[in-house]
């Protein structure tokens, strides 16, 4: 089974300890930075487009790209009960192919969707596709699951569990391959009561921050900062997520 194919009925359910409008004061912070207007913005592996919809509130003209096509239905739905002044579109792309109708002010790529791409070489088209994109001195900010949290994760058993949903999930990193690996099990119930059984597989590539400022280098951005975790400062020893902040010149 692909991944999201059956998470993504029930991501929202399990995920409501992310704190959306907080990332979305973060992500402004850093557009207020940017010495030029932010009115378009591009949110890559958008998911079920909590996000989007949240920056979308707040007056942005958004688009959201993501490779799973069960998520994108999901951000799609959201649409009937929100009040925005312009709907986001949603588009089914993967990272490495981005394919834009014009460019965009700034690109976010959030919850470490970076890791996704287990490829390095689908990374740097990545990268080099959002840089195209970009309007001279657009801001570009991504985060990642440093390598020390993946590899700390290794062996490791976590439970979920919400009135209708059930997911129970081993990690188990591999230094070979430099991937963590999620195996799923999931529970959730139907809209007539029964209970349903899925499985998936998730994979994080463990990225160095130095390599992927390299790859952003190589893409063309310039202006690479690094910050911790939704913080306006500089990561510190043994930071669990950081976040890039990257500026295509003016």
């Amino acid at each position: 089974m692909a991944s999201y194919e059956f998470l993504a009925g029930c991501y929202d359910e399990l995920t409501t300890d992310v704190k959306y409008a907080q990332w979305a004061d973060y992500l402004e912070k850093h557009f207020a930075r940017a010495g030029i207007g932010i009115h378009t913005v591009l949110d890559l592996a958008c998911g079920t487009g909590s996000l989007t919809w949240e920056l979308a509130r707040r007056g942005y003209e958004m688009i959201g790209v993501d490779l799973s096509e069960e998520m994108l239905a999901q951000a799609n739905e959201k649409g009937v009960e929100q009040e925005v002044a312009e709907r986001p579109i949603f588009l089914h792309q993967s990272m490495d192919r981005l394919d834009l109708y014009g460019t965009i002010d700034a690109c976010v790529c959030c919850l470490d969707s970076v890791n996704y791409v287990t490829r390095p070489a689908l990374l740097r088209k990545a990268f080099e596709r959002v840089h195209l994109f970009l309007m001279p001195g657009g801001m570009f900010i991504f985060d990642i699951n440093t390598p020390e949290k993946l590899r700390g994760l290794d062996g490791q058993v976590f439970l979920d569990e919400t009135e209708d949903t059930y997911c129970v999930w081993r990690a188990e990193y591999s230094k070979r391959r430099r991937i963590c690996t999620y195996a799923m099990d999931l529970f959730c119930r139907t809209e007539d009561g029964l209970w349903e059984r899925g499985e998936e597989l998730h994979e994080e590539y463990a990225y160095e921050p130095d390599e992927l400022e390299e790859m952003l280098r190589a893409a063309g951005f310039r202006k690479i900062t690094r910050y911790g975790e939704r913080i306006m400062r500089r990561p510190r020893a043994g930071e669990e997520r950081i976040f890039f902040v990257a500026r295509k010149e003016l």
